[in-house]
């Protein structure tokens, strides 16, 4: 059985986002300030979703027992590798049927973080329906913070689809999970992490 001393925590950012993310920047800070940077991981993710899930799968394969934190489609990612690994995993604003928002993006798209652009294709959309996870087989091992604020996605739907989760509703706020920095020790404890 593992022990909070050797958990280690996988950062998966969101749709079009990256490591430099304000959430991502945030951990780093944290573990970094705690002497445990090497406990946490935060890999790039490509857009193509079967691309980016590969990149998972490796991290999760050398990173030692974890634990999965995700962010809007990066929850969406969590919740299939929780179910397909055994994992415990906080999900922030989780993605729920992503292809339907992103069916939007299909053409060229600049990158939000360094402007690059790339042209997002329409197979893309169709890879997400593999990673639906579907029903929550375990949902003591997943916990949903949802903001009603949220600007992007509609927060309804991830309070349906995990009803039996682990659920945290806060009033307004956005999508980037306004304060996120003052729950991360809440985070940390779900997931059996102690710095």
């Amino acid at each position: 059985m593992m022990t909070s001393d050797q958990t280690s925590l996988v950062y998966i950012h969101g749709f079009n986002s990256s490591p430099d993310s304000w959430k991502a920047q945030q951990l780093v800070r944290w573990f970094s300030e705690r002497g445990a940077a090497a406990r946490l991981h935060v890999p790039a993710l490509p857009p193509e979703p079967r691309r980016a899930m590969a990149v998972l799968e490796s991290t999760l394969a050398g990173a030692g027992p974890v634990a999965l934190l995700g962010s809007s489609l990066g929850g969406f990612y969590a919740t299939w590798l929780a179910a397909h690994h055994d994992l415990r995993a906080v999900l922030i604003n989780p993605a729920v049927r992503p292809w339907d928002l992103l069916q939007a993006h299909v053409g060229e798209v600049a990158h939000y973080h360094t402007g690059e652009r790339y042209h997002f294709d329409a197979e893309w959309v169709s890879q997400l329906r593999h990673y639906d996870a579907g029903d929550i087989a375990r949902p003591e091992q997943l916990l949903v913070l949802l903001q009603t604020g949220d600007d992007t996605l509609d927060w309804r739907d991830a309070w349906e689809l995990y009803a039996d989760c682990h659920l945290y509703r806060g009033l307004g706020g956005s999508h980037g999970f306004d304060d996120f920095d003052a729950f991360i020790p809440l985070v940390l404890r779900f997931c059996g992490i102690s710095l």
